[in-house]
């Protein structure tokens, strides 16, 4: 197939988790034989942080303004086979107008914020990446986030049909390497600074550094600001780039992982971040949220904290415990959530879609390919 994509960014992973999810998706998509052309604006911030220069076996189109890119895009449409628009583009609108009156491919829109699109409904804010319709025209809406996101993603925002397709991680990128002395940690955090998440980071791992002094916690983000509350013994990293994640979380005896509150409140959307650590055989502590148990066994592949004390007895248990816990989280991750998987997951929903789409029990399109 050849598939267009309109997103927020693959090309720059600095302060978001969309890129490193498709770079995994990507590459194994065309692994499976697909074309991708996916449509980045050049924005100076992600510009300045770019790690990321080709789509495997497609086409990285990077764009300044929408109106000079608009032909080539109305171009890659005519003989695509999947036309998809994804939450946070910043054009998401014009080209969601643009793909929907391009009658040859299926029309797809994929949710990676699906927490915070219904938040920004609830608040009456403005959606920026869907418009007035909602998903009504869309052959198949996709979600980041399951449960009952699904539910409200047609009784809300109109979606016909709906299907999750969660994180996922690309063995190939993230696994066990040697630890690196600089990343070495007790305890570490990998993440982007986010308020809704500094209550729990507090509870989770400052509070605990403070009653671990001599144990050593490491931060790896981007954004956080001067009047962040450090402690002596919490080292500081400025982005990590994805070459770098294996290092930083194969150095940690155990790594946390904290979920943005309104993916919390939702449940079912677990971050990319759970199953990179996991690929790199690192023990995860995790807060918890409804789902998780659907992604990994607590206590088995991974443990669960609520409180400061729950961070320290985790820090308290052996070598052989953490290792025990990594090993098990690691190979269930192999099995069940990696690229690969979501990549043939995304070939049988749009499959699926495209047989109901079409009144012939499929496209043209799809048929061919």
């Amino acid at each position: 197939m050849k598939i267009v994509i309109f997103g927020l960014t693959i090309s720059s992973s600095w302060g978001n988790g969309h890129a490193t999810l498709w770079r995994g998706l990507v590459h194994a998509l065309a692994r499976r034989g697909h074309r991708i052309v996916f449509f980045e604006k050049d924005v100076p911030y992600y510009a300045e942080n770019r790690d990321y220069l080709e789509v495997p076996g497609g086409d990285l189109v990077l764009y300044q303004d929408w109106g000079e890119i608009r032909q080539r895009a109305a171009a890659e449409l005519v003989d695509a086979d999947v036309a998809l628009a994804t939450s946070y583009c910043p054009d998401g609108i014009t080209a969601s107008e643009l793909l929907l009156d391009t009658p040859r491919p299926l029309h797809v829109f994929y949710d990676l914020d699906t927490p915070v699109t219904f938040s920004r409904l609830e608040a009456g804010e403005p959606i920026t990446y869907i418009g007035t319709r909602g998903l009504r025209d869309f052959d198949l809406a996709l979600s980041y986030t399951g449960g009952r996101a699904l539910d409200r993603l047609q009784s809300e925002l109109g979606a016909r049909r709906v299907a999750p397709l969660y994180g996922h991680v690309d063995p190939d990128v993230h696994h066990p390497v040697p630890p690196a002395e600089h990343y070495r940690a007790d305890l570490s955090y990998l993440g982007t600074y986010a308020a809704d998440r500094q209550a729990a980071l507090q509870r989770l791992f400052i509070d605990p550094a403070g009653l671990r002094p001599k144990h050593h916690f490491l931060i790896g983000g981007a954004q956080y600001p001067v009047d962040f509350p450090w402690r002596p013994n919490i080292s500081f990293v400025r982005h990590l780039p994805p070459p770098e994640h294996p290092a930083f979380f194969s150095s940690s005896r155990l790594t946390l992982n904290i979920t943005r509150q309104a993916m919390a409140d939702m449940g079912w959307c677990p971050s990319g971040r759970l199953f990179e650590a996991a690929a790199c055989g690192t023990p995860i502590l995790s807060d918890n949220w409804e789902g998780l148990d659907s992604f990994f066994e607590p206590n088995q592949e991974i443990l669960i904290a609520e409180t400061s004390e729950h961070t320290v007895s985790a820090l308290d248990l052996t070598d052989t415990e953490l290792k025990r816990i990594a090993k098990a989280g690691r190979e269930r991750v192999l099995a069940d959530h990696t690229s690969e998987h979501r990549a043939r997951e995304l070939e049988i929903l749009l499959e699926d879609a495209s047989s109901v789409a079409s009144p012939t029990g499929g496209s043209a399109a799809m048929m061919e390919a």
